[in-house]
């Protein structure tokens, strides 16, 4: 009777080779390679036997392991300078391989974690939820006596003293005029169709404020505009004398 031999799975050839390192429970810095090469080829040729499609990269860490053992096997030269070991290289992919191993395991067992874990939408009653604790109003004014309300209105009230500019608030109210254009107009309007002729510095003269003499010139331009004045000049900064045109210049019956 046959006897068969199941052999491991191993995702590639640096997994063998870890399992080689622990089970033979050696420092991967210090690498036997003459015996792990051994079980290694033992390993492919068992491996060989039950598959002939072995993957082509443990074929290649055997050449390698080959060549790491001949390297050290042949006597090394005497020179000032110290020899790169053999085996560091294949070192340094041993310890980068058992880093990404390690995370994997990290990362499945996060994931087998996760799947415990369940999300479940709140479900609070409305009733529940617009609960207030009732307001004991007793309990609540039992220390409240006049002196301590006094406190606390003095300390309220110096809390907005405070808040006063002491430079601004003597600067009193400001408001802001409102000077309509269209009234200014409307009563321009009315103005021209009682004078026929008139002067226009005595028209700003008229005027309260800096904002009616800036809303009043507009109109007067907003007017020479539609055409219903014109104005004249005979020198320079002599005085603007307005005049209405006649259509606009009769006052109705």
């Amino acid at each position: 009777m046959d006897l068969t031999v199941k052999l491991q799975v191993f995702e590639g050839p640096l997994d063998l080779l870890l399992h080689l390192l622990e089970k033979n429970k050696v420092n991967i810095y210090d690498i036997p390679i003459v015996e792990i090469t051994s079980q290694y080829m033992e390993y492919i040729s068992e491996m060989q036997r039950q598959d002939l499609n072995v993957v082509s990269e443990f074929l290649v860490m055997a050449a390698t392991l080959l060549d790491i053992k001949s390297r050290m096997l042949l006597p090394r030269e005497e020179t000032e300078e110290e020899e790169e070991d053999p085996r560091a290289e294949l070192v340094q992919k041993l310890l980068e391989y058992k880093m990404y191993r390690c995370m994997a395991y990290e990362l499945k067992d996060r994931q087998i974690d996760a799947e415990k874990v369940l999300f479940k939408m709140p479900t609070i009653p409305e009733e529940v939820r617009q609960y207030e604790e009732p307001v004991d109003l007793q309990e609540l004014l039992t220390d409240v006596t006049l002196k301590r309300l006094n406190g606390i209105f003095r300390s309220v009230m110096r809390r907005q003293e405070d808040r006063v500019d002491p430079i601004r608030s003597r600067f009193g109210k400001i408001e802001r005029e409102e000077v309509s254009l269209e009234e200014r107009m409307g009563y321009l309007e009315q103005y021209i169709l009682h004078h026929r002729r008139f002067s226009f510095r005595g028209l700003l003269e008229t005027q309260s404020s800096k904002m009616e003499i800036i809303v009043t010139f507009l109109s007067v331009l907003e007017l020479m505009k539609t055409g219903k004045i014109h104005i004249s000049q005979e020198h320079i900064f002599d005085d603007i004398i307005i005049y209405a045109n006649s259509e606009e210049s009769q006052v109705p019956a």
